[in-house]
Order: structure tokens, then sequence, then C-alpha cells
């Protein structure tokens, strides 16, 4: 694909493990594929750095080699999709401008966010997403020796612990909100899948002594200048667990945002995709997080089958229906495992900080009935973020009804990394 010639038969935005498996299916066909990734390397934040480390990760090294080796993929690094440029182009912001890009289909395999739950001291400094302080070790954050408390909701916990373990952390504690009895039944369902079941003996053993509590969570961070402890609750006790860094994570949320520019359909915060995960718009597929959160191994059977189904490889991608089904039932097991439970709706006080960009407290929310009055009323998610945190906030605290389907898609990076994973 030449400088002057940026059209392709396949778009691929997003270059996790969904895009990856997209992009490489895709191009089986000799089709010509675009991948358009925010991050200067492949691999999203599930295999973030992984290039550095691929002996120990077989499975990324395949994905990640595969596309690497095909002369039909145009890998553009560094860059994200702004907006629509016309029908079948998009705009994309690279280090060297604005790119129109066009396309005959497009996979949008953007990936998911972080949950945070606004509570007081959640905007003490070292109070971060657990995927971001995942994230930042990675990329080179010094947390040898550090004591870190990793709280909230889903196998997410679990994952950000291991790294950081091996990344020389002290794990005080790891605090899952769902009750053990959810958390039995689940187990059930690991114990069926091999794969699950050798991840989570290799997690047990990095995590070996590590304290778990079960139905708790956080209801306060203290300190001065930044987090210092954590005060827990389960049931009627509450205790505190002195830390450097409190990493919370209460869920994942699709990044839905530019399929909702296109006008595709969603339902529960997901794009609706039918079995070749092709959206509302015909020519729009979706795969991985964005059409509903399960995992490493549903975004990879989704990509192959985005990336199969949009290059006109339909039989190959009906062959995979058994796959998807499977991760699918996966994907409910969790959800209901890990349902947030009302209690956490109601940790913030009126002086809580809701809006960290426009220092909106919930105080200043009331009697707004909508996200619309309430950012008439107090400019909450008018910020650099774009309302990418407090936005999420809202619609968990208030049930509203939020859409930013509108440019710019993905704002400064800066303003929200806490949040993205």
């Amino acid at each position: 694909m030449t400088d002057d010639a940026r059209q392709a038969d396949v778009l691929v935005v997003g270059a996790g493990p969904a895009g990856l498996a997209a992009a490489a299916r895709a191009a089986e066909s000799g089709v010509r594929v675009a991948m358009v990734d925010s991050n200067p390397e492949v691999g999203g934040q599930i295999w973030r750095r992984a290039t550095q480390h691929l002996q120990y990760l077989p499975i990324a090294r395949e994905w990640i080699e595969r596309v690497a080796q095909s002369p039909n993929i145009e890998r553009i690094n560094g860059a994200y999709v702004a907006g629509i440029a016309d029908q079948r182009a998009v705009a994309v912001e690279t280090a060297q401008g604005t790119l129109r890009l066009g396309y005959r289909k497009i996979v949008l395999a953007t990936g998911a966010r972080e949950l945070l739950i606004p509570f007081p001291g959640w905007t003490l400094p070292n109070v971060v997403g657990a995927g971001a302080l995942q994230a930042m070790a990675k990329e080179g954050l010094a947390v040898k020796g550090k004591r870190i408390v990793v709280a909230g909701s889903g196998p997410l916990l679990l994952a950000a612990a291991t790294s950081l373990h091996y990344a020389g952390a002290s794990i005080a504690c790891i605090v899952e909100q769902a009750p053990w009895w959810r958390l039995a039944r689940f187990a059930l369902h690991v114990v069926r899948d091999e794969a699950k079941l050798r991840q989570g003996r290799s997690i047990r053993r990095a995590l070996r002594g590590v304290p778990y509590h079960s139905g708790a969570w956080p209801v306060a961070a203290y300190g001065d200048g930044r987090v210092e402890g954590v005060t827990l609750r389960s049931g009627l006790r509450e205790w505190r667990e002195r830390c450097d860094y409190l990493a919370c994570s209460f869920r994942l949320i699709p990044n839905v945002e530019l399929a909702a520019l296109f006008g595709c359909r969603t339902e529960r915060g997901a794009v609706v995709v039918d079995q070749e995960q092709r959206s509302s718009i015909g020519f729009v597929y979706c795969a991985g997080e964005i059409s509903g959160i399960g995992g490493l191994e549903r975004a990879l059977v989704e990509g192959e089958i985005a990336g199969y189904a949009a290059s006109g490889q339909h039989e190959a991608a009906r062959a995979l229906g058994a796959r998807r089904a499977h991760v699918h039932g996966f994907s409910r097991a969790l959800d209901w495992t890990f349902a947030l439970r009302g209690a956490l709706r109601r940790l913030a006080t009126p002086e809580t900080v809701i809006c960290r960009c426009e220092e909106v407290r919930l105080r200043d929310w009331a009697g707004s009935e909508s996200w619309r009055a309430g950012k008439a009323q107090a400019r909450c998610g008018s910020g650099s973020c774009e309302g990418r945190i407090c936005c999420d906030a809202a619609q968990f605290l208030f049930n509203w009804k939020v859409s930013n389907a509108r440019p710019p898609i993905y704002p400064d990076p800066a303003s929200f990394a806490g949040a993205e994973i």
C-alpha cells in the first residue's frame, strides 16, 4: 500500500488480540489490510511489551509474527482514528498529521477501559486503575518493594496482582467485592477449561500467601499528599490497610464511541453483532471487548471471525461458530459472578470529586436528572478527558443514559491514562 493511495480493502482499528487475529485472517485471502493503533507496538494492553518477552507468551508470539510477516498488512502505529471522513473513509491522526484512510470493510477492535467508582480519597496520587498500574509497570514504573492493595472486581485483579508481583511489588491483599458463593460457582467454569485451569494454577503459585478478601470493597483512601492507606469494608466490619499504591478496577467498559459514531446499535454498553461479528451497519464489524467482555479467548475467536467475514471468507467464519458459542458462555458467567453490588453506588459523599478535570463534586449535581442536565449545571465531562472517566461514573451512580458519540473519539491520552486498559 503506497503513501499516496491510502486505501485498504479491510481496515482494522485496534492492534490487541482481536485486532491482530482479524488482520491476520483477513490477509490470508490476499486482500489489502491496514491496521491502526494508538500504541507504538502491537499487542494492545494485555500483550503490552510482549515483543520483549515473547518466549513467555507463545500465543502472543504466534499472532504478532503472523501480522509482522504478512506482506498484505500495513501497520500504522502511534496513530488513532479521530473521526469519520465520509461513508467509507476515516480521519487518522498520526505524528505526521491527519491521514485520510479509505476502506471497503472496517473491523473495530477498540478494547475496553476500567470503571473507576468514586469514593472519598480516590483522587489522591497513587490511587490508580489496576490495569493502568500493571501497564505502567510494564513501561518501566518502579514498583519493586512497593506495598500495593488491589481492589475492585473481576479477573483483572488477579492478573494485575500477578504482573505486579513479578515486577517486584509486595501485594498487601486482593479485595474482591463479589461474594464467596458466586466465586465458588464461577470456579466450576474454570476447572472445565484446561487453559484457564493452567492459568489459575500459575496465578495461585505467584500469589501464594497473599490475603484474598471476597465480599469486600474499599470505602475510602487516605494520605497526606498521596495515598498512604485504604479503609476496607466487608459486611459490618471495617479495617485499614497501609499501601503505597491502591490499584482499583471494578469492571471493564467496552470502548464503543467510534462504533456509536458510525451508528452501530448497542445494548447494555456493547455493540450488537451477528454470528459473523457484523454490526447493524453492514460494512462495520466489531470484535473483542467492544462487543462484550469475555477475556482473551473471546477476543481471539471474534477477531478471527470478523477478519474472515470482512474479507469474504464466510465458510471459514462459520466454522468457528462452536468456539464462539463456548466463549460466550464464559462471558455470561463473568457477568453473573462479578455483578456490582448496590452498596458501591453509595460510597461517594457530597464532597467527593466526581469529575477530576473540572473538580466537580457530587453535591454539584444536586437536582440533576440526566447527564445533559448535570453537564450543563456543573461542566462535568467538559474537561480534557472529554468525559471518559466521569461519564462512566455517572452512568454507574445514577443509571443515566450517556452518549459520547462525537469527535474527538480519543482525547489527549495523558488525561485518561489512569482508566484505559
